[in-house]
């Protein structure tokens, strides 16, 4: 990716790449990938947004130390990214675990999230594929090694690629579980992402969720898009966001779990039109503190806004 740029955050590289010009649109790929899952939508979302595309800590060009891989560390890290680059809020897209991420830092950083654009997104119940959770074992590691042996790599991945392209749901997505399996060959990734695995989950499927958490969703807009055909993490999962005025969910019926590769064009004015027609979040103290106390109980109706809270710069914080 000749396109890439580097910045260096608390001893670390991190790679990013940075296009288009408007109001800022992060993007978050998944566990194993690295920005150029987003290349298909690239083009058409930097024509309305400055996008921002990082590789995540152990991804991509990024560097991968021995270092933190949790939610709230992947969140630290794209704050102060942003921070670094000028920039003080964004609509914040992920796919899959970038998906977790996304929610993790909207929960963190709600004064510097707009919009929150999920797909096929991690973090919102506990089924999830046993090739993923199979990585939360004892001796995964070793396992992939094995597996990824050069004599066996090149058989495996060209498999892969020859089934991905047979009309069936099910194997829609070989290929780009091939790119994921050739990464997987570099012990270094390796241990990244095993490490990040058991951060969210165990064998049993995903531990860690933001479902508990999705009636914050009143005060920002989300929306959702996932794949029909989502052999990763099942479609059934778009059900836990509250149906709200500012919330949207799409599902695309030919489709896995890479959405926007499937459907590029579809993709991109979806998001396009949310931005257009969903007025960015602001953040006020007051009224996340009445829904936080009242829980999934309170409806916005109820959350007034004190005379001290409302709507004036000064009450942003």
């Amino acid at each position: 990716m000749d396109d890439v740029e580097y910045v260096v955050v608390h001893g670390y590289r991190r790679a990013y790449r940075r296009h288009g010009s408007g109001p800022p649109l992060l993007l978050l790929h998944g566990m194993a990938c690295d920005s150029s899952t987003w290349d298909p939508v690239m083009d058409q979302l930097a024509e309305h947004f400055t996008v921002i595309a990082p590789d995540l800590l152990g991804h991509g060009e990024s560097d991968k130390p021995n270092a933190d891989y949790s939610l709230g560390g992947f969140a630290n890290g794209m704050r102060d990214l942003l921070t670094i680059l000028g920039i003080d809020k964004v609509t914040v897209v992920g796919h899959s675990f970038g998906g977790g991420v996304a929610m993790q830092f909207a929960y963190q950083f709600p004064e510097r999230t707009e919009r929150v654009v999920l797909v096929s997104t991690g973090g919102l119940g506990r089924e999830v594929t046993p090739l993923i959770r199979a990585l939360t074992l004892p001796g995964a590691g070793l396992g992939l090694r094995a597996a990824t042996l050069r004599p066996v790599r090149g058989v495996a991945s060209a498999s892969m690629r020859i089934l991905a392209k047979a009309p069936l749901p099910l194997v829609r997505d070989l290929d780009e579980v091939a790119d994921i399996y050739e990464r997987l060959s570099d012990p270094t990734q390796t241990l990244v992402v095993t490490r990040l695995a058991r951060t969210v989950m165990d064998w049993r499927g995903q531990y860690v969720t933001m479902a508990d958490r999705a009636y914050l969703a009143r005060l920002m807009p989300v929306l959702m898009i996932w794949g029909r055909h989502d052999v990763v993490l099942p479609v059934g999962h778009a059900s836990k966001l509250p149906s709200l005025e500012n919330s949207q969910v799409h599902v695309f019926e030919d489709s896995g779990h890479f959405p926007h590769k499937d459907h590029p064009d579809q993709f991109a004015r979806l998001v396009v039109d949310f931005c257009r027609t969903q007025e960015p979040a602001q953040y006020h103290r007051g009224r996340w503190r009445a829904l936080l106390r009242r829980g999934d109980q309170a409806g916005l109706a109820t959350v007034p806004l004190s005379d001290s809270e409302s709507a004036s710069p000064s009450a942003v914080s």
